[in-house]
């Protein structure tokens, strides 16, 4: 496990998220602000429930193939860069949404979203000390977003392949 707690960020159709049986968090300011807004739940919730925990770790529901090693590496790069925010990366591109984040960002967070009217992800972060970490695309890309009936077929492919390598790598 790569995480202490585990929660999802949904604000309609919650009925569907109930039986993954995780705490689900609605935005925390109205008017479906996107992404930041469940980056900002996540943060309230851990400050208030989980005074122990400092940092939050955001990624997006449609990105079935997070690699087992995000959080270790994240953090290592965050801490040795003396960063706020980790970000994972692949093939050239940042994925902002897959992302180490501190804490103590929540009120600049907060402030940039109902205050200064910030949506995008990448604009909050470059506010910040930010370090990016990049993994491989090869046998697949980690951070592929299942988004269409096409993105479902290749997410098909991807999992023969991971079900092959894995029985391709030695026991013991």
């Amino acid at each position: 496990m790569q995480c202490a707690y585990l929660s999802l960020n949904a604000n309609t159709e919650l009925h569907r998220y109930h039986l993954y049986q995780l705490p689900i968090l609605r935005d925390a300011v109205d008017g479906f602000l996107g992404p930041l807004a469940g980056v900002l739940a996540g943060m309230d919730a851990a400050a208030e429930n989980q005074s122990d925990i400092n940092l939050l770790l955001s990624a997006p529901g449609d990105t079935p193939f997070l690699p087992q090693d995000l959080v270790a590496r994240l953090y290592a790069a965050k801490t040795k860069a003396q960063a706020s925010i980790a970000v994972a990366a692949s093939g050239g591109r940042a994925h902002h949404t897959v992302a180490l984040w501190d804490i103590s960002l929540r009120e600049s967070l907060r402030n940039a979203l109902i205050n200064e009217g910030v949506r995008a992800v990448s604009e909050f972060i470059a506010r910040h000390k930010k370090v990016d970490v990049d993994w491989s695309l090869d046998p697949y890309d980690p951070f592929f977003n299942v988004n269409s009936p096409e993105d479902l077929q290749i997410a098909g492919e991807i999992l023969v392949k991971r079900k092959m390598i894995i029985r391709e790598m030695p026991v013991g």
